[in-house]
């Protein structure tokens, strides 16, 4: 488990290169090749962020959890593989410190890094938790910035939670997130 306490912008950074370096080790499948004959990883401009109660919001004992989305909108494939950076912002678009934990959530085992194949249409799914009990420092956000693996940019989508100590936990991407 990585527990993440760089400054965003320093983490969203270092996030991208180990991606790419682990999407150039790992290989990827040829479903819509370049012309290097490799799939381009996805991109912000080709990607929606949206959350999801799949399977129920999880809730329980001061702790709140939900499955994150990616989904293609781009007319070609794009792989995906690993975890997303997470930034919290006030109502007013403001970062906020924030701490991401990338592993296991209290609801989901984390699936591990694997290389997804995202075809036009297509999503992944990454559980995402965060407790909102009484603390020195209780974060009220109004939007949560995601940045996709490998990727410089982030979506923006509205995310109206109080969480303790602006502490976020979430799994790597996975085909699909089983809440059962």
């Amino acid at each position: 488990m990585l527990r993440n306490t760089l400054p965003f912008t320093a983490v969203a950074s270092a996030a991208a290169i180990a991606a790419v370096a682990a999407l150039g080790t790992a290989g990827t499948a040829s479903a819509a090749p370049t012309a290097a004959g490799k799939t381009p990883t996805c991109d912000v401009s080709g990607l929606k962020a949206s959350l999801t109660d799949k399977g129920g919001h999880q809730n329980g004992m001061s702790h709140e959890g939900t499955v994150l989305v990616l989904t293609n909108t781009s007319a070609r494939t794009c792989a995906l593989r690993g975890y997303p950076g997470l930034q919290l912002e006030d109502t007013q678009h403001k970062a906020v410190t924030t701490n991401t934990t990338w592993g296991s959530t209290y609801f989901i085992p984390d699936p591990g890094k694997s290389t997804l194949l995202l075809r036009p249409g297509g999503s992944a799914e990454a559980a995402l938790a965060w407790a909102h009990a009484d603390a020195p420092r209780m974060v009220q956000s109004g939007y949560l910035r995601v940045t996709p693996p490998a990727s410089r940019g982030f979506l923006t989508i509205p995310f109206e939670r109080i969480v303790t100590n602006g502490d976020l936990s979430v799994t790597a991407f996975a085909r699909s997130i089983d809440v059962s």
